[in-house]
Formats: structure tokens, sequence, C-alpha cells
């Protein structure tokens, strides 16, 4: 995500381009195919509001700097009420269409095992969730630092064909949406008490993915935990979570008050694939089979792709990197997106958008200071390069908290909405003012 992102923009200002990836001659876990910005988690870019959300902010900065990343987002999107969710393979095949026939960029295929030489000049190192093992020992020497790491968990995917739709119906949490199809794009499996004690008495006992002995002090990022783990924490965590049962009516029984829902989101164009909302997990393949069937709606369901965890890599960039993303002992080379220790798709690629235009500036001898921290992008890349205790350094999503205040105005002196309209309304003047100077 955030190498495509920067190679656009820099092939875009008329400098040549060189894009490095490794698929599929070296393939991931995770990736199933050898096109770039392969979507290996979920297929939403979450809220796509830019009035009261954070992540809604970003789209609209990034769509204001030429972000390829939301243009083919936007052209291969599906319903997913006030959020934007994509049809993976449709997406990802665009985007690789795209920088493929733009005649500043060159794709070579293959994996790049250490460090570029610094005859290759401005390098941006990109190289996502899943960064191999001979680049991450490379970067480890040259930074003297102790391997930072977390797990990141994939959540099944459904064939729309075979939910039970006498228990299950269509319904975005509180009819949220401008359309039909938006305020219908989830489908929702409802729970009674006894139903939902009896999964979450199931799933604490399912067989779990063991892990290395070297990934055993590995941690997991809190904003993707598998369902197991958050079930672990309290009963009632998956219920107040992924599994809450407010803002829905069921039609098959509108009297009944659900005690929990288990909502699916659309994962392609054609309707015909869901992924479970939430339901990361480390279960073995199996045991995923024999509990998600415990759903009611579930019961006979058929899986395009079982879930899965895999171990995500990021450096301590509030340590090593300086405010224009170059690793200060060696100016040469960027970092941009997952490896930087942000989190989430639009936030890697934000990232590499940022790395590209200051690589642009660099060629140009141009001074471009990093966009200021009012701004969705300019919070990012403020919190990752010193915002952040490097000591305590974890991934981040873009969120208000890491903005300013507006005016001085904290909390319960102004309600949210006008405080979040106040933050955005802020941004927006601020962002396309340092987009043109």
């Amino acid at each position: 995500m955030a190498g495509s992102e920067a190679a656009w923009h820099i092939a875009n200002a008329g400098i040549p381009v060189i894009l490095h990836e490794m698929r599929p001659t070296v393939k991931t876990f995770a990736h199933q195919s050898e096109n770039l910005a392969e979507l290996v988690c979920s297929n939403s870019f979450r809220s796509d509001d830019d009035t009261a959300n954070a992540v809604g902010l970003l789209h609209w900065e990034m769509r204001e700097a030429g972000s390829i990343i939301m243009e083919m987002g936007t052209q291969h999107s599906v319903p997913a009420g006030s959020a934007l969710a994509v049809d993976r393979d449709a997406f990802s095949q665009a985007v690789t269409d795209k920088l493929l026939a733009h005649p500043m960029i060159t794709l070579e295929r293959g994996e790049v095992t250490g460090l570029p030489p610094t005859s290759w000049g401005q390098t941006i190192i990109a190289t996502g969730p899943l960064t191999s093992h001979s680049m991450a020992e490379a970067v480890l020497a040259e930074t003297d630092e102790t391997a930072l790491a977390f797990f990141d968990a994939i959540a099944p995917i459904v064939y729309a064909e075979s939910v039970d739709m006498k228990q299950a119906w269509f319904q975005s949490r509180y009819d949220k949406g401008e359309t039909f199809e938006e305020q219908t794009a989830y489908l929702n499996c409802p729970m009674d008490e006894a139903q939902y004690n009896a999964f979450i008495d199931t799933l604490l006992a399912s067989e779990k993915t063991e892990f290395k002995e070297w990934e055993q002090d590995t941690a997991y990022f809190e904003g993707c935990l598998p369902i197991e783990v958050m079930a672990e924490r309290g009963r009632e965590t998956l219920r107040w979570g992924p599994m809450k049962p407010v803002g829905l009516t069921n039609p098959h029984q509108p009297d009944v008050k659900a005690h929990a829902v288990v909502q699916l989101r659309r994962d392609n164009a054609l309707g015909t694939l869901f992924n479970i909302v939430g339901f990361q997990t480390k279960m073995k393949y199996g045991e995923q089979a024999r509990v998600l069937s415990m759903i009611p709606g579930l019961e006979n369901a058929e899986f395009a792709r079982l879930g899965g965890i895999h171990r995500n890599t990021f450096i301590n960039s509030p340590r090593l990197l300086d405010d224009q993303m170059r690793l200060k002992s060696r100016p040469d080379i960027r970092f941009a997106g997952q490896i930087t220790g942000v989190e989430g798709y639009v936030e890697s690629a934000a990232m590499g958008l940022l790395a590209g235009i200051f690589a642009v500036a660099q060629v140009r001898g141009e001074n471009k200071l990093s966009p200021p921290n009012t701004t969705a992008m300019g919070a990012l890349v403020s919190h990752i390069t010193g915002g952040a205790t490097a000591k305590t350094f974890q991934p981040m999503n873009v969120n208000f908290g890491l903005f300013p205040p507006v005016d001085n105005v904290k909390g319960g002196r102004r309600n949210r909405k006008d405080r979040y309209l106040a933050y955005t309304d802020r941004a927006k003047v601020d962002w396309i003012s340092w987009l043109r100077n």
C-alpha cells in the first residue's frame, strides 16, 4: 500500500521510479496473489466521514493529494454503510495495472535482501506488515535495535449463498448510509443469551495456533485482537465489541432483542463474499469451521478463506527516524507504511504518500517541512517521528487524540460532534495550505 502510493506520487512528478516487489518469487503467509496493494486482512478502509471521523479526514487529505489508493478504492467500492470498503481483488488489480502502465515506473520482481547501497540514491523502504526476515535483520543490524513486532490476525470470509437468510438479515447499524445499499450493507446473525454463552465456552476451549519460541513475547495490536483473546478478557467483552447488539432490529423477530449480533460485511462487488466483522482469529482451521458454525445463520456456512495470524514487524520510529521519515543513520533511506508503526490500510498508504512528497521535494532541492499536526497526516507523522515515547512505542491508528486541541476547548465544554467538526474544518484548511506551499 505505502510503496504503491509513494511510487505513484514520485512518478507523477516526472521522476523515474524502480519499484521492487518480492512476490511471487518470495511468497508470504498472508498474500494470495502477486498484485501490488493486495489487502491481506479486512477489505474495509473504515469510516469515510470527513467531518466527524479522523480516518474519514485522512481519506479526504489523501484524495486532495492525488492518492492512487483512494482513487482505486473509490472506483472499486462495495456497500458498507458509512464506511469505505472495496472489492479486494478488483482493487489490487486496478492499482497494479495503473502503476505498470505509468511510463516513469519500472517494476522489478525479486527480494531485496538487505539495505540498498548508497549508489541507489534516495530509497523508500515500504515492506509492509510482512517484512522478510533478511530485510528485518538488515534493518536491525543498521539500527542496533531490539526487534519490535506484534501479531495481526485475519478474519474468515464466508460465501454469501451459504448463509441461512431465515435467521440472518441485511441492515447497517442504525441504518447508516445515504442509499438503500449502504443501509443494508451488513448481514446480521443474532444470538440469544444461551447461544452466546455456549459460543463463548466453545471458543475459549478451542485449539489455537501455537507460537514458535521466538514469537512467545510478541504483543498483539490492541485494535485487531483475535476473538479468543477478547473472550479471555471477560465473558461480556465480545458482546460489547464486535458482537454488540445495538442499532439493529431483527425482521424475523422484531419484538425480540438479541443478546449479541455477529455482523458480516460485503467483501466483493458481486456480493458473493462476506467477511465476519471483527472476527480475527488464531483458532486452527478445523476448529474455526466447528466454532463458527455455532453462530445462527452460519450453521452450514462455506468459507472462501479461513482466519489466520501473522507476525508484523515495525521499527522504533521515534528513535530512528527524523521528521522527514529518513533513517537518521542513513538519510538516503526513508521508511513508510506499517513498518513505521502506523496501523491500518489508509494510515500505511498515507505514510507512503507523504514519503513520496518528501522525496520529490528533496530531488528538486526544496525544503518541504512536515505537514502541521493539526492535519490527519501531520498528526500521524508527528506521532511516529517524535510525538510518541520511544520506550513504549506501539502501532497507532489515526485518531483525534493525536491532534492538538481546538481553541484549547476540551471534552465536556463542547459536545463531541462540534469538536470533531472543528478538528476537521481546521485540518482541511491547513492541509490545503501545506500542499500548495
